[in-house]
Order: structure tokens, then sequence, then C-alpha cells
């Protein structure tokens, strides 16, 4: 079996793709970069851009099924930007599909796309696509969602059929996270992190072993007419916990003190509302300290049920934070500029 994972390069993608490969299968990785660590695993390298359909049509040739991955994440930039690699790019993937006659398409999603603003305290995958979004990522990410989960049980040249299925982890991280624990790290070296609201919503997360394994048994599960072909599946640690004990334990992992400042819900969504103007007549590109995003994600809840993909396809966390925790802390010891050496 050969698997295509694109964004293999990335935190996830990389997981999966060296969980692939340890499991026996051919596996490429199309990325924007070099990723020589892949290719010393036996993985192959594509080099390019999902934005390109040429460069997705080359990487999947011969694949038996595809893992997209690749997205470009983030609160702040503009629209065009996020619809060329999140929705552009989903359409390039699901073509090749088509052309390559490739019958799995596993699609890395997001909690995102249903968030309305409001707690999200224990909602299964019924809850709809919201009216509007505060910020891009989401907006082109349920795009690119619908346009994946519509495309299952189309018919395949070669006589098979195409089945699809979306999962969307929450908050990854652990060992080898270039993303989220850097970031609450540098902010909090430089003063400017800060609890928003009460501090007490309760947020669950993913380990990355975990959401890296999710996709790789629903792959294994996806079957045209499957109870998971066509769907969407919410994955986490299954553990709720209050946001900001956990971003104080993660801090504590570098050597770094809990947060104590903090700023009400309310004042925050204000004060990004206000940056985010400034930020566009100015015409400036980098991320304001607050946005609107930020502060109703800061201080909402976000847990999930997820007990579809456990009976769907048997996903069943195997880190829990706590070891996740132990694990990151032995990590960041050996990241340079990371852990606090103090």
């Amino acid at each position: 079996m050969r698997a295509l994972v694109t964004g293999g390069g990335g935190f996830l993608g990389k997981a999966i793709a060296t969980r692939l490969r340890s499991s026996g299968y051919d596996v490429r990785s199309l990325a924007r970069g070099d990723y020589p660590e892949l290719a010393t695993l036996g993985i192959e390298c594509v080099r390019g851009d999902v934005a390109d359909s040429a460069a997705v049509l080359t990487a999947a040739r011969d694949c038996d099924l595809v893992f997209h991955v690749a997205a470009k994440a983030g609160v702040w930039g503009g629209y065009e930007s996020y619809h060329l690699a999140n929705v552009v790019g989903t359409e390039n993937v699901l073509a090749a599909c088509r052309e390559q006659q490739i019958p799995k398409l596993i699609y890395t999603s997001s909690p995102s796309v249903v968030f309305n603003g409001k707690d999200e305290a224990g909602i299964d995958e019924s809850a709809p696509y919201p009216h509007d979004y505060l910020t891009h990522y989401p907006k082109t990410k349920a795009i690119a969602e619908r346009a994946v989960l519509t495309a299952n049980g189309e018919r395949l040249a070669n006589g098979r059929v195409l089945s699809t299925v979306a999962l969307r982890p929450h908050l990854i991280w652990g060992p080898g996270d270039n993303h989220l624990v850097p970031r609450l790290i540098e902010r909090a070296r430089t003063g400017k992190l800060r609890r928003v609201g009460s501090g007490k919503n309760l947020v669950d997360t993913v380990y990355i072993d975990n959401a890296a394994e999710a996709h790789i048994q629903a792959a294994q599960k996806l079957e045209p007419g499957s109870p998971l072909a066509g769907k969407a599946y919410f994955i986490t640690n299954g553990e709720p916990v209050p946001l900001w004990d956990l971003i104080d334990r993660m801090l504590a992992c570098a050597n770094l003190s809990p947060v104590t400042k903090s700023i009400s819900a309310n004042t925050a969504y204000v004060v990004g509302s206000i940056l985010e103007v400034i930020y566009k007549i100015t015409g400036r590109r980098d991320e304001p300290p607050m946005t609107r995003f930020v502060a109703r994600q800061l201080a909402t809840a976000h847990w999930f049920d997820i007990s579809a993909a456990r009976n769907d396809f048997g996903y069943a966390p195997l880190v829990t934070i706590e070891e996740g925790l132990k694990r990151l802390a032995i990590w960041l010891r050996d990241q340079p500029g990371l852990a606090d050496k103090q």
C-alpha cells in the first residue's frame, strides 16, 4: 500500500507519515520544504504546494490512499491566501483522487469549522456550521470539509468508489510541536500572555500520537458503505480540563511560571476588534496580539463527544495528558531556546 501525506513535513503530517512507514506502508510526502529526516526513514519526498494542481497530481500517482493534512492555519491574514491553500488545495487533492482513481481520502479538518463563538460543552458532530466566522481559517476549512464529504460515494473511472472522511483534531500538542507550545512559551516570556475570562472554561486537547493514530485507524476502517464514510469526527484526548490549568502545566514543562495577569472576556473581544481595524487600515501583516476569534476561543469551553469516533473506527486515546506532559518536558529540555535554562 502506498499512502500520500500532504503536508508531510508539518507537525501532524510528519507523525502520520512516520507511523505509516513503521507499519509497512510505502509513504510519499508532499510538502513545500525539504525534510531529510523523512527521507532517512525511507519516505519519498516530493516538493510542491497543494495549491499547484500539477504538483498534487504528480505526488498522487500510484497511491492507494491520501491523507490530506496540508493547510494554512492561523488567525490573521488575507482571505485569498487561506482560500488558495485550504479550498483550492483541497479541490486539487480531490481532482487527483479522481484522476489517479484513488479510493480513500482522509481529510484533516478542525473543530473550529462549527465554532459559533459560544461554549461548546460536550457537543457532537450534529453541531451545524455557523453562518458567520470570525476569521478566515475556519471558514475555508469548512468549505473544504464540505467538499470532501460531498465527494464521498463518487464512482471512479476504474469502477471503484471514492470513500472520504474528515477528522477534527483539537489543539494538537506534544514533542515536535512547532506552533502551540512554542507560541505559549514565547508569549509567556515576553509578558504578553494573559488569562482571558474566568480561566475555568473546560477544553479538550489531543496529544500528537493520539491524533496521528486516529487518522490511521480511520483509514483502515474507511470503505464504501462503512459507518465513517462521508462523515466528520471530533478527535480529542477525551480529558476535558480547565484551559488555563493546562496552559500553566505546559509552561511548567519549560520551567516557566504560571500566568497571573488576566483580562475579562468582553474586554479582550473589544480590544481584538479595535486591533483588527487598526491593523487593516495600516496594512500591517503581522498578527495582532489579540483578535475577536482568539478572545472567544480563550474564554469559552471547547470539549466534544468523541463516542462516534470510538464506535465507528475504534479510536481510543493511548497517551494521557499526564503522560504527554512528561514527554513534553523531556523533549523541551533538548530544545535550545525553548525550555528555560535558568
